[in-house]
């Protein structure tokens, strides 16, 4: 399958499950290729963004895996090539 590079937002509202986000990045860190995460402490969330080079299936799995995850939004977008 084809690689494209994607973008992808995460918001974490539940502090309970930071870690289990940072297991999933970790488990997908092949194919990331760039991190960048801001806790937001007036609102109690996290905001991480990440750029990955990996085919589509790849980034949807993550990003189910992720909004799974009790208090975790995440969504892709994706290269046009």
């Amino acid at each position: 399958m084809e690689k494209r590079i994607a973008i992808m937002g995460i918001i974490i509202e539940d502090t309970e499950s930071v870690e289990r986000v940072n297991e999933l990045l970790h488990a997908y860190r092949d194919v990331i290729i760039g991190r960048m995460g801001m806790p937001y402490r007036e609102r109690g969330i996290s905001v991480i963004s990440i750029v990955m080079d990996a085919d589509t299936n790849t980034v949807s799995a993550l990003s189910g895996k992720l909004g799974m995850t009790p208090g975790v939004s995440a969504k892709a977008v994706y290269s046009k090539k």
